[in-house]
């Protein structure tokens, strides 16, 4: 038998879209060489995801899962949302996502190298899917979040089914008080983080090169002003602060009585519950967030066809 490194193996994997099995089947059939193998996989249609996997994935699913104090929140992708209202997807969303409750870090590939419930990879059972089911889907991101004693409340917005939806919020809430007091609070908690959007959780912890930016802006608005440039810096100033309290989550006005910042919120209810409760942390997914979708001219594409 052919010598064949992992390298190899990941290089025909990232070529076909195979499954890690099937593709060091291939190779070893093969004896090692990458194109008999690609031919090989190409021959018993196990290669179908390559052609699929330039195709923009932008709907789908999150999914969330909770277990004790830990959380977590899933995204894959489809191409259509219709893909997403499919029982064989929301079923691969569902136990994916209750896989990356076991992991023990936010790293998608290790998600994807982990034992699928029925058999073979994560990945495996995507390629599967993408083959099946006739889209490009993606494993995008997974993110986890943990309290010490506490909760871990989470919330679906636009839910397609138990725990899946477009919008997936965890709250990490750090407290001795009972579940009957941080369940609801919790709760609102994310109906705010779903609707506010906030982009960190304190203000210290806003990603630097976004205020940088926004001080660069801030900067261009008060030079177009004329005043003096002492004055400039404190419009500046002024800006990046506005800035940081509209978008860090504990400085939020909570959007349920558009008065109270979220900080005072969650002290007043450790407050009434004679505890102390602490935010430590959320999880805010929003589907397709960040991702480019491609405009067709679905008119243009059938006229293409027909060669019109």
């Amino acid at each position: 038998m052919a010598a064949f490194t992992a390298s190899d193996v990941k290089a025909l994997r990232e070529k076909t879209g195979a499954g890690m099995m099937d593709a060091k089947k291939a190779l070893v059939e093969a004896e090692g060489d990458i194109e008999a193998a690609v031919d090989a996989l190409r021959a018993k249609g196990l290669a179908t995801a390559q052609k699929k996997s330039s195709r923009t994935a932008a709907e789908g699913l999150v999914g969330v899962a909770v277990s004790g104090t830990k959380g977590v929140a899933v995204e894959v992708n489809s191409e259509t949302d219709f893909v997403a209202k499919n029982d064989q997807f929301q079923t691969f969303v569902r136990n994916t996502t209750a896989v990356a409750l076991e992991q023990s870090s936010d790293d998608v590939d290790a998600l994807k190298a982990a034992a699928y419930p029925d058999g073979g990879t994560v990945a495996d059972k995507l390629t599967d899917n993408v083959a099946t089911i006739g889209e490009n889907q993606q494993v995008r991101r997974m993110k986890t979040v943990s309290v010490t004693n506490g909760m871990i409340v989470p919330y679906m917005h636009n839910a397609q089914a138990p725990n899946l939806g477009k919008i997936g919020v965890l709250v990490a809430l750090e407290s001795e008080a009972v579940a009957d007091v941080l369940e609801p609070l919790g709760k609102q908690l994310a109906m705010h983080i779903a609707a506010a959007f906030p982009q960190a959780l304190t203000a210290e912890d806003l990603d630097a090169e976004v205020i940088e930016r926004e001080r660069k802006v801030a900067a261009e608005k008060a030079a177009e002003s004329g005043k003096p440039e002492a004055v400039q810096e404190k419009m500046v100033d002024g800006a990046i602060k506005k800035y940081a309290k509209e978008n860090a989550l504990l400085s939020q006005v909570f959007v349920m009585d558009n008065k109270t910042p979220i900080a005072d919120v969650v002290a007043a209810a450790g407050k009434e519950a004679g505890t102390a409760i602490t935010l430590v942390d959320y999880v805010r997914f929003q589907l397709g967030e960040g991702i480019e979708k491609e405009e067709s001219d679905f008119a243009a594409e059938v006229a293409a066809a027909a060669g019109v």
